[in-house]
């Protein structure tokens, strides 16, 4: 038996000695895997959550309801704001601290509801050395059970659990939410939102896989895979972009030469000088690429 079969063995079991959990169940990788291997060891005890609020793009939402299906686990739905909450609003660097302490909060009174005590969450073992994680410490203070670090799963060992399932999300990238990409110090709002969700979402029907956009105070900064910067580039891309996502709600828009990268506008992680994006792009973009309505 290889090393990974032995964790997934390990975790199988350690959750098959629960009367029932609730997954927070994003639709990404980690947490699809730990609900495939919920529901294989509970069946109908095993409960996916998905926390519905503005900082989850709708394609999400519509995404992880499909995998649930695929999984065959019971799926729930909970609504909440962050943005009731005014220490997430002014986004320091402890916002995804509040915003994990909120997410799980509901899923906790969802799990009373349904008479579950235990509340997992998808924290791998790679999460955990990974730089600036606030959200990691309301996982702790809540005491949400995460069964990927428990077995010491790190995250390529995830997708490869996730392809033992035949999970259709098994290479899918990582995707944190929406707040994460406004700058620290820059106010969480609903309208900064939500311009960065219709631009990310004409990217996706555009056909780029790894991307950002980055709301710099009306400037939206696009970030590529590095695979993906060639097509960034083209011509008839750049116009389209420029006039799309400008109707996005955005006032200019660049594309980051440094391409993706994750954490990109934390705390830890120098930002360009503004004046060097602006000289290198802004007079960049200029597709016939189609636009979404």
């Amino acid at each position: 038996m290889s090393a990974v079969s032995e964790k997934l063995a390990a975790a199988r079991e350690d959750l098959e000695s629960r009367d029932g959990v609730l997954i927070a169940f994003s639709g990404g990788v980690d947490s699809s895997v730990v609900a495939a291997l919920a529901h294989d060891a509970l069946g109908d005890d095993a409960i996916a959550c998905t926390a519905k609020s503005e900082t989850l793009p709708a394609a999400e939402l519509t995404d992880a309801t499909r995998v649930a299906e695929e999984i065959g686990i019971r799926h729930e739905i909970v609504e909440f704001s962050e943005l009731d909450s005014d220490e997430f609003i002014q986004n320091d660097d402890m916002r995804c601290y509040h915003c994990r302490s909120m997410r799980l909060g509901a899923m906790y009174d969802r799990a009373r509801e349904l008479g579950i005590d235990v509340v997992c969450d998808g924290t791998n073992a790679s999460d955990v050395g990974e730089g600036h994680r606030p959200g990691l410490r309301a996982v702790e203070e809540l005491d949400a059970y995460s069964p990927l670090l428990e077995h010491d799963i790190e995250k390529s060992e995830v997708r490869e659990i996730a392809r033992e399932y035949d999970l259709s999300v098994a290479d899918k990238p990582s995707m944190a939410c929406l707040s994460s990409r406004i700058p620290t110090g820059l106010e969480v709002t609903e309208e900064r939102l939500s311009r960065v969700e219709k631009a990310e979402r004409l990217l996706r029907t555009w056909g780029f896989e790894q991307f950002r956009v980055r709301d710099h105070d009306g400037l939206a900064r696009i970030e590529v895979g590095e695979e993906e910067l060639e097509t960034a580039l083209d011509p008839d891309f750049v116009r389209t972009a420029r006039d799309h996502i400008e109707d996005c709600g955005f006032d200019h828009v660049t594309l980051d030469l440094h391409g993706y990268e994750t954490g990109s506008v934390s705390p830890e992680t120098e930002e360009p000088a503004e004046a060097e994006t602006e000289d290198v792009v802004s007079n960049v973009f200029d597709a016939d690429y189609p636009s979404v309505d």
